[in-house]
């Protein structure tokens, strides 16, 4: 559930006595064909691109002394006829598409590889761990492989452990719960109750429906809204790197009874759930720290909101993006505000994964920005504690301690795992060292404790973060601008664009003017809202406005921090030679000016 949970201990432990391959059959399911679930279309996406121990998943299932290895493959059997998502592949398109179809097996085989040991090394349960994490490496055969990796780990013959990895094309923390839950119950010779929830087959036909599609579309729509009107980027600042951009950032990890005992106290004061006031205190320091208006950060959810779907076992995760506005007076105040804005947030994070990146592109080639999702908070405090690995386990007796570990290569700029709240907040945070140092990421997660204390005691006025957390806004320079909602250095605007121009001499400038306001839409009068003009020296080759903008986003997905395309370019004849003059800049004769977009933003 986490890019770098729990410690590997294999290399620590002593090889097993012996190896073996079971080869399990099933037979009495339906065979069924049709297209991808919403979820499982945004997952594959992300299966084909991310490292396989980033994606891939892994869950350890006890096995209660006494049961026969022939007893635990019955379960296992049984789960997969039971459950449709579990016999599911999808067919590989031609290279470099991904598929869009998803094919239920009627009957198949899979394997179960056993370790057979004297005796487990170490404390069993870890080992355990560690066998699963193992075998999250390499990608899952999407077209044709079985969606589970499964070794069973026993004892002189006698069963202690399943150690699985899952494909997330199958199966979420959720799905894994359920599938844990009756696996135990099988073993216990219960009787488990008809499936209910829709299997993902079904659930596609759900999606397609008049009704779901209403749904995605409305999803899309919020989604476009915020990308049109947002900030492109929390942290832009000078030391700053571009949104998406893949960084190396080693895990930080809070364990704080100080951090337990405070959210549980202003979720009691303030009388909101502990998740929405988490949520309110993450928001508020990033946006803090980020010296923006508002925060939008991406909030991976679970869509298990209707019966129809809270037991089945497939993959509903998709991203809810959360753009909560943080001008108030007070933190009750933005309590407040959070809770209907995250309940919005998830309210439209069901959508066709593929037509909302064809909307990014769009989008952002119209505005000349770029989304990243480089803010990421991931609660996964509720999920059973077994899902969460036994690292999250440790430590419950840590007053306040935070401890570094291994680095990862991610796309975000600040990723946050937040793994128990009770009886210690227990969260990871991986901080792009562009634009955090390490003395920064651990007052980051100090000031968040501090600041859900202050909550704890009464209600915090926002001016007073940096005092309360010691978390200072980021710093930058005179000559960076609010434009369009978004931080942009006019500096590095010119030095993008004179490259995309093929070294045009160029010069950019804030000016007053009906572009780019607040809302997205005109302003109604010249001089309400600043925009940017670019004026470029016009070459031999003729350029038009549409052609320098359509250059310049190209550019800006690898660009520095802080590059959005202007609003206006005007194409001038014999540029002055002291490129600071602005005057003798706006006196040339103009060729041709225009926007350059297809969409006034």
């Amino acid at each position: 559930m986490t890019p770098a949970a729990g410690k590997d201990t294999m290399h620590q432990n002593p090889p097993p006595l012996t190896t073996t391959t079971v080869t399990v059959a099933y037979a009495g399911g339906d065979e069924r064909r049709g297209p991808l679930t919403m979820g499982q279309a945004n997952m594959i996406r992300c299966i084909l691109r991310d490292d396989p121990t980033h994606i891939n998943i892994h869950d350890v299932w006890p096995v209660p002394e006494g049961t026969t290895v022939a007893a635990v493959t019955d379960a296992l059997r049984a789960l997969a006829v039971r459950h449709e998502g579990l016999r599911t592949t999808f067919p590989h398109p031609p290279p470099g598409a991904a598929p869009v179809e998803q094919v239920v097996a009627a009957e198949g085989t899979f394997t179960v590889t056993v370790l057979d040991h004297a005796e487990l090394p170490g404390d069993p349960a870890e080992y355990a761990e560690s066998v699963a994490r193992a075998s999250r490496a390499g990608r899952f055969a999407l077209e044709r492989e079985f969606p589970l990796r499964i070794t069973l780990l026993t004892v002189a013959g006698q069963p202690a452990y399943v150690a699985l990895a899952f494909s997330h094309a199958v199966a979420d923390g959720s799905a894994m719960a359920i599938l844990r839950e009756e696996f135990a119950e099988l073993l216990a010779d219960k009787e488990l109750p008809e499936v209910t929830s829709l299997p993902p087959v079904d659930l596609a036909a759900v999606e397609a429906s008049p009704a779901g599609l209403r749904k995605s579309e409305a999803s899309l729509r919020y989604w476009e809204r915020i990308l049109r009107t947002g900030p492109q980027e929390m942290f832009a600042e000078p030391r700053g790197r571009r949104p998406g951009t893949d960084e190396e950032a080693r895990q930080l990890t809070l364990r704080s009874r100080r951090g337990g005992r405070a959210l549980a106290g202003a979720a009691l004061r303030t009388g909101h759930p502990e998740a929405t006031v988490l949520m309110a205190a993450w928001c508020a320091l990033v946006a803090h720290r980020a010296g923006q208006d508002s925060c939008v950060t991406a909030v991976p959810s679970a869509n298990r909101f209707h019966a129809r779907v809270a037991r089945s076992v497939t993959t509903t995760s998709q991203d809810a993006l959360l753009h909560l506005d943080v001008r108030v007076e007070t933190f009750d105040a933005l309590v407040a505000r959070t809770w209907g804005a995250v309940l919005n947030a998830y309210r439209h994070s069901q959508f066709d994964s593929v037509r909302l990146w064809e909307m990014i592109a769009r989008v952002t080639a119209e505005r000349g920005s770029h989304f990243g999702r480089d803010v990421v908070f991931n609660d996964v405090s509720a999920l059973p504690a077994p899902l969460l690995g036994t690292d999250t386990q440790d430590r419950d007796n840590a007053e306040h301690e935070l401890t570094w570990g291994p680095p990862q290569t991610l796309p975000t700029r600040l990723l946050a795992f937040t793994y128990r709240t009770a009886p210690q907040l227990h969260i990871s945070l991986w901080a792009a060292p562009s634009v955090f140092t390490p003395e920064e990421a651990e007052g980051f997660l100090s000031g968040l404790v501090l600041l859900l204390e202050a909550a704890a005691a009464g209600n915090v006025p926002m001016e007073a973060l940096a005092e309360l957390t010691g978390v200072r806004p980021a710093e930058r320079g005179p000559d960076w601008l609010r434009v369009d909602g978004c931080w942009v250095s006019p500096d590095a605007v010119r030095e993008t664009l004179g490259r995309a121009v093929g070294g045009l001499p160029v010069w950019v400038a804030e000016e007053p003017g009906p572009y780019g306001t607040a809302d997205g839409t005109a302003a109604g009068a010249a001089g309400t809202d600043p925009h940017l003009t670019a004026y470029i020296a016009r070459g031999e080759t003729p350029l038009t406005p549409a052609e320098a903008h359509r250059a310049l986003t190209a550019l800006i997905p690898a660009a520095g921090s802080g590059v959005l395309a202007p609003h206006r370019y005007v194409l001038v004849e014999n540029p002055p030679t002291e490129p600071d003059r602005s005057d003798a800049w706006r006196r040339l004769e103009i060729t041709e000016e225009g926007t350059g977009r297809s969409r006034q933003v």
